[in-house]
């Protein structure tokens, strides 16, 4: 038995699927490579490290040009503006084509860098498990006093 078609639908199926006009939240920080992941850019928007807007945002929001997100990824703050959206991940120079960055914001996230580099590194200040001639001396002040 022949299943008939639409010649409407066949059409639509051969034509090239139009660019969206929203992406849902998650996966737009995934295309423009703030996180790794979805599931790493679904939890920052469930942890309310991304504000769409002005506001806290859901994973599934929908994303559109224009749009203005500010994105905490470790100590940075991102405050960009989405210029385009795409469900695809591109490259890194592409990914930079999908935002703008506010200069406050740039300039914010350079000084903070600028700190982290001269801040001095942490050191060691001898806790934990004591070396072996550290136990050895420990050892031999047990037996004096005992």
């Amino acid at each position: 038995m022949a299943v008939r078609r639409d010649p409407a639908s066949a059409e639509q199926a051969s034509q090239p699927l139009a660019p969206p006009d929203a992406v849902r939240l998650d996966r737009w920080l995934w295309a423009a490579r703030f996180f790794k992941t979805r599931g790493l850019a679904a939890q920052a928007v469930a942890g309310g490290k991304v504000q769409l807007n002005g506001a806290r945002a859901k994973p599934a929001k929908l994303v559109r040009p224009g749009d203005a997100l500010r994105v905490r990824v470790g100590p940075y703050d991102w405050m960009i503006t989405v210029r385009a959206v795409t469900e695809r991940r591109g490259s890194a120079r592409d990914a930079q084509l999908l935002y703008d960055e506010s200069g406050e914001g740039r300039a914010a996230r350079e000084r903070l860098a600028e700190q982290h580099k001269i801040a001095p590194a942490p050191t060691y200040r001898g806790k934990g498990r004591p070396t072996k001639k550290e136990r050895r001396e420990l050892q031999r002040l047990e037996d004096e006093e005992g």
